[in-house]
């Protein structure tokens, strides 16, 4: 399979050496915001390993996108403590705000939400990622502040 040249400058950075199978979805993931099934074909022609493979791996970490995603994802974290703090409030708030539900894009592209597991930021929640930035005790009206920013 040939490889397309967005994809043939990225690979052509990586030896073919199965070990550098994550820093080539990640790379793919940050420079198109998701890695295609095309891309998973050629990832695999260049490693000279199963799509499958490169399948399995790229749809188990759930910072690789395979789905296009909107502009900003917003992971609001799902843990317990987050919970006991207030999270459904804030996921309420997120959906109205974003004008999508958990687990879709909103309809201009601009938002994707999901929920993430631990964060790591249990003393602070809830808490959320918008694309690599932290937001931490968070309120309904808070999570509503930082989407309207970002419109």
């Amino acid at each position: 399979m040939s490889e397309t040249p967005k994809n043939a400058e990225i690979l052509a950075r990586f030896g073919h050496d199965r070990d550098n199978l994550m820093p080539i979805l990640h790379e793919i993931n940050n420079t198109r915001g998701f890695i295609s099934e095309l891309d998973m074909q050629e990832i695999a022609c260049h490693l000279n390993i199963s799509a499958t493979d490169v399948y399995g791996t790229a749809t188990f970490y759930s910072y690789l996108n395979t789905e296009p995603k909107g502009k900003y994802v917003v992971r609001l974290c799902k843990s317990l403590s987050c919970d006991m703090a207030g999270k459904e409030a804030v996921a309420a708030a997120l959906e109205a705000a974003a004008g999508c539900t958990f687990g879709n894009n909103s309809n201009d592209g601009r938002f994707t939400l999901e929920y993430g597991n631990c964060m790591g930021w249990c003393d602070q929640g809830p808490a959320m990622l918008v694309n690599q930035n932290v937001h931490t005790h968070l309120t309904p009206a808070t999570a509503k502040d930082i989407l309207s920013q970002l419109k």
